[in-house]
């Protein structure tokens, strides 16, 4: 996640969806996603700064379990590389610019009755790399978690498959710019353009209170009912809020992850994450410092938000936002 919010709490609503109950939970899917939790934020990763060797081993990881699941790979070894435009100095913005090379990696996993419409899973696997003392800033929280949420939908969806056409994105560059889901909208793959939701997950490993937001609904009120539902069986708080418009945009979660990108094209989201805490954007934020009980709860969350989502998705997808005019058509 870019920035620091602070703390806004907006009630859940009292009542359940009798929808799909998670069904497809365990300790193999929590031992795993704590694997790819360690993996991505242990010091060989160098913190994943986008264009870094750290982040080129980042990436050849989740290359490999995506290759392991038997997820299809969209593009050729899955890369959709993008180049963009870094000052040397970020202090300076006069200082000289460097050519960076990002690459998302995309998947796709077939549905069993796909309709009209895709759903987009993504999480960035970015984050902000070392400091000039050679500090890394692991960054398990933000957003190794997310990551490994991301695989362990891809991983459900691969065990029982969903009834649409999912797509999985690992998004680079997030940090400082949103560029990798920012590039994704602006160059869909060729036939899945037509996308029905979107699902992002960033910072989901760290919760003293075992509160984990599920922000969206307010703009596609469609989605409460599914949050809702969800939360009924959650083993985490999963909370509704930070999307309302508000005079401190810190407060408003809207676009301040890779879900923005999204929503600013119309495309219907819900974003999971925890608020900010202590390690944020610290060196601090490491696997041995994250709440991994919550981290287990908030995955299975995951999966369980994703497969609701893909039950009700021709809904969603013709479901208005809220505020049809904040978006671009």
């Amino acid at each position: 996640m870019q920035f620091t919010p602070k703390i806004l709490v907006l009630p859940l609503l009292a009542f359940a969806l009798a929808s799909c109950a998670p069904t497809d939970t365990g300790p193999s899917r929590e031992a795993q996603a704590l694997t790819d939790l360690r993996a991505l934020s242990a010091d060989e990763m160098e913190g994943r700064l986008v264009g870094s060797e750290g982040n080129a081993r980042a990436r050849a990881y989740i290359v490999e379990r995506l290759g392991e699941m038997g997820v299809e790979a969209v593009f050729e070894n899955y890369e959709q590389s993008f180049t963009f435009q870094r000052s040397l100095d970020f202090r300076d913005p006069d200082a000289e610019r460097e050519t960076i090379t990002a690459i998302n990696l995309v998947g796709r996993i077939a549905g069993t009755n796909p309709g009209e419409h895709v759903m987009v899973v993504g999480a960035h696997y970015d984050h902000v790399g070392m400091d000039e003392d050679g500090n890394i800033f692991n960054g398990a929280d933000d957003n190794a978690s997310g990551t490994a949420g991301l695989l362990a939908v891809a991983a459900a969806f691969m065990e029982n498959p969903p009834e649409n056409d999912v797509i999985i994105v690992a998004f680079d560059a997030e940090e400082g710019g949103l560029r990798g889901a920012r590039h994704y909208v602006a160059n869909m793959p060729e036939g899945y353009e037509s996308v029905g939701f979107m699902l992002n997950m960033d910072m989901l490993a760290y919760s003293e209170t075992d509160d984990l937001y599920a922000v969206g609904t307010w703009h596609y009120p469609v989605l409460l009912d599914l949050v809702t539902a969800a939360a009924e069986v959650s083993p985490v708080n999963l909370r509704t809020g930070y999307d309302e418009p508000s005079d401190d945009p810190r407060n408003d979660w809207t676009m301040l992850s890779d879900h923005g990108p999204f929503h600013a094209a119309g495309i219907p989201f819900l974003y999971l994450g925890v608020e900010d805490h202590e390690h944020y954007h610290q060196i601090s934020d490491t696997y041995e410092n994250m709440t991994l009980a919550f981290f287990g709860g908030a995955v299975e969350t995951a999966v369980d938000v994703a497969r609701r989502a893909d039950a009700m998705l021709d809904l969603i997808a013709r479901s208005p936002s809220r505020q049809p005019e904040a978006v671009e058509k």
